[in-house]
């Protein structure tokens, strides 16, 4: 969606970068990510997604589907995070995140498209193992979501998550063999070079290194990729990785 008109007429007079943003959130981290490797400042909006701090018609008027990330830059509001990073490197090229000829350029935008198109598989997979009955909502809550959310897709998922009987056995296969599709194809990318796209820190690998975060702290099993896991040691090593996903992250939600 990129850029939007809030209907939150406040944040329109912010000043500078804004993040809103949620620690465990891998959408939030990617772009945090960007911010620190680009040595951005920005003023941290931190919503508690385990409090519904993002359930408020405050917020919603930011970002209409409700969800974290969202940036406003001098009152302008950018939403969905690759739309986010993109923005970031265009309006901010240096140090450069992407690779200099345009098929790489391209190849790099074709991950970053994976990660997007199949980001409800990785939602799923994480609520299904680590985070769906603390998330799961009261009626009540229910009833207050449906109001302000307009989006069949989320709100499909989170009735489904907040049934009795929570996600169903056929929509975890199905995201089991969707992320099993992508890390394999990951996988053999990283085999031929050091990071996705070549052999230059991108986009690619801060977009994909939130969903090894992610899918790893809900048990996923990395032990069949192991250039995936030769990767996100190198990630590791880079400050962006510890400022912007680790220090973030709730610690009860970290798996080494």
């Amino acid at each position: 969606m990129g850029i939007i008109t809030p209907t939150n007429e406040d944040v329109t007079a912010l000043e500078g970068l804004h993040l809103y943003h949620a620690g465990q959130s891998n959408c939030s981290m990617r772009v945090r990510m960007v911010l620190e490797e680009k040595s951005l400042e920005w003023t941290s909006h931190h919503i508690d997604l385990r409090k519904a701090e993002n359930v408020t018609p405050e917020y919603f008027g930011i970002h209409p589907k409700g969800l974290v990330p969202a940036l406003v830059h001098d009152g302008v509001v950018i939403i969905e995070s690759t739309d986010i990073i993109n923005y970031l490197e265009e309006r901010f090229p240096e140090p450069a995140l992407q690779p200099r000829d345009e098929a790489s350029r391209q190849q790099m935008q074709e991950w970053l498209h994976l990660a997007r198109d199949n980001h409800l598989h990785v939602k799923a997979y994480m609520f299904a193992h680590q985070i769906g009955k603390r998330m799961a909502k009261t009626d009540a809550e229910l009833a207050i979501y449906r109001n302000l959310q307009n989006n069949e897709e989320l709100l499909a998922f989170h009735a489904e998550n907040s049934s009795a009987e929570g996600l169903s056995e056929e929509r975890l296969a199905t995201a089991t063999n969707v992320l099993d599709d992508c890390f394999t194809k990951l996988e053999q990318a990283l085999r031929e070079h050091e990071w996705i796209v070549g052999d230059a820190f991108s986009l690619a690998d801060i977009t994909w290194v939130p969903l090894y975060v992610t899918l790893n702290n809900a048990r996923f099993p990395f032990n069949p990729y192991p250039s995936v896991l030769r990767w996100k040691d190198a990630v590791r090593t880079r400050p962006s990785y510890r400022i912007a996903v680790l220090d973030w992250m709730p610690k009860d939600l970290i798996r080494d």
